[in-house]
């Protein structure tokens, strides 16, 4: 009986569960479904995906199979590939946090086949973290602490792949509407893609050889490129797996490497935020806390826009919006300035920067986005107090101090300056000579954030 194992974000052959189950002594047809939708909607993120696939076909065609690529709704061509293939079982990935799976049922039943969906291979099932009470956590350290002193479940090997006798039909592995959402973009931010599960277990590699006791220091650097893994892009596209990335910094751990504690700490984050995401998948859209609903933020903004395109005349600020534009990434620490400065300076919705950078990030992941932005908003659990306002300028001094970064992205001439102008849309009118100017005083927007929090607290 022929089975298909739809990718659903999960582009590897190594621990890939719904992979295991359907290679059971049964010929499997790869399928991966490439939503017009989800590149309009994500185009940094579909562009990462695209650009995983001639890796991932390559890595079935040595295993004696290959990669079939469709485009268009998944449900329609879900179906319409169980019924050119006559495969009677199809083997899948959760899609949540990225996807619902609502009706997958009924449309492989209805198309002769039955569904089978199978865990993520994140670190620990969702909701299996809980309180002394039987509760999921809401605060990250205790989930920490009790993630820490549970078994993590080993990575499962690629199995051996048998074919079909019959290929149904293979759109081939381009993407052309994330090509076009990504305007003149594509080109600039594949020059700093290393795609494919071989290039991500290389770069796991590399980092556990040069990771030490200065890890947590150094990974708020955003002028060092080799303070971090840079794997959350691999992570966010199934390049690798969670449970791979913790199983082999434990054995780097056991041979003396230090700083890995600080990083096994940044994965269990991530499934905290997933935890909380299946608990409550609204969080891109709503407060964590409700009382937050009310809470005057500004909506959409001639200031926003500023910041959307890098130009709000803050240096750490633009920089770092630049960066994400013309290469898909942006530094963490970096993240948390950008973003209080958009809620907290500018008093801007902190949907409005979680949309944004949805739309600009090849690490885009929903639960961590929501997390990640509902902490620097107040408004999420296990947040940062609203009343805590970075100073772009004091972050840049103590991280940036020698100004590496800013320069490389901001300065006239700069490599990082012509990256971002060959990447934005010509309709943005960008100048690279043209210096921009504050939309208001760092201390005057600090003031103005703590008064409307003030009598919202009221």
């Amino acid at each position: 009986m022929t089975v298909i194992c739809w990718f659903r974000r999960v582009l590897r052959l190594d621990d890939h569960p719904a992979l295991v189950a359907a290679a059971q002594d049964r010929p499997v047809i790869p399928l991966v479904i490439l939503d017009p939708a989800e590149a309009r909607d994500h185009p940094a993120s579909a562009q990462r995906q695209a650009m995983a696939l001639p890796d991932l076909d390559a890595s079935l065609r040595r295993a004696g199979s290959r990669l079939v690529v469709r485009r268009g709704d998944p449900a329609t061509v879900l179906a319409q590939v169980i019924r050119d293939s006559g495969a009677r079982a199809v083997h899948a990935t959760q899609g949540s946090p990225f996807a619902g799976d609502a009706g997958l049922d009924a449309v492989a039943a209805g198309a002769g086949a039955q569904l089978h969906l199978h865990p993520l291979a994140d670190l620990v099932p969702r909701g299996s973290v809980l309180t002394g009470g039987g509760t999921r956590f809401k605060v990250f350290t205790p989930f920490w602490r009790a993630l820490r002193k549970m078994p993590i479940a080993q990575p499962l090997p690629a199995p051996r792949l048998f074919p079909p006798a019959d290929w149904p039909y293979s759109d081939g592995l381009a993407w052309p509407e994330a090509r076009a959402a990504m305007n003149r973009g594509w080109d600039v931010m594949a020059r700093h893609v290393q795609a494919g599960e071989s290039k991500a277990h290389d770069r796991l590699e590399a980092f556990l050889g040069r990771v030490d006791a200065r890890y947590g220091a150094r990974r708020d650097l955003p002028a060092d490129p080799d303070a971090t893994s840079g794997l959350s892009d691999a992570l966010a596209v199934g390049e690798i797996s969670a449970r791979r990335l913790w199983h082999r910094a434990l054995h780097a751990q056991d041979a003396g490497r230090g700083g890995i504690e600080d990083f096994l700490r940044e994965l269990a984050w991530r499934d905290f935020a997933r935890d909380l995401f299946d608990e409550a998948p609204d969080m891109a859209r709503s407060c964590w806390k409700p009382d937050w609903n009310r809470f005057p933020w500004r909506g959409d903004s001639p200031d926003a826009a500023a910041w959307r395109q890098g130009r709000t005349g803050v240096a750490m600020v633009d920089a770092g919006m630049r960066e994400m534009y013309a290469t898909g990434r942006m530094h963490n620490r970096v993240r948390m300035i950008t973003a209080s400065y958009l809620v907290k300076h500018l008093m801007t919705d902190w949907r409005i920067g979680l949309d944004w950078f949805a739309r600009c990030l090849t690490d885009w992941d929903p639960a961590s986005n929501a997390m990640n932005w509902q902490w620097v908003a107040g408004c999420g659990p296990d947040a940062s107090p609203y009343f805590r306002v970075f100073n772009p300028e004091g972050q840049a001094a103590k991280f940036d101090g020698k100004r590496r970064y800013q320069d490389h992205w901001l300065k006239p001439g700069a490599d990082g300056t012509r990256e971002f102008a060959a990447a934005v849309p010509r309709a943005w009118g960008f100048d690279p000579q043209a210096p921009a100017l504050p939309a208001i005083d760092l201390g005057q927007g600090r003031q103005r954030a703590l008064e409307a929090y003030a009598r919202f607290k009221r």
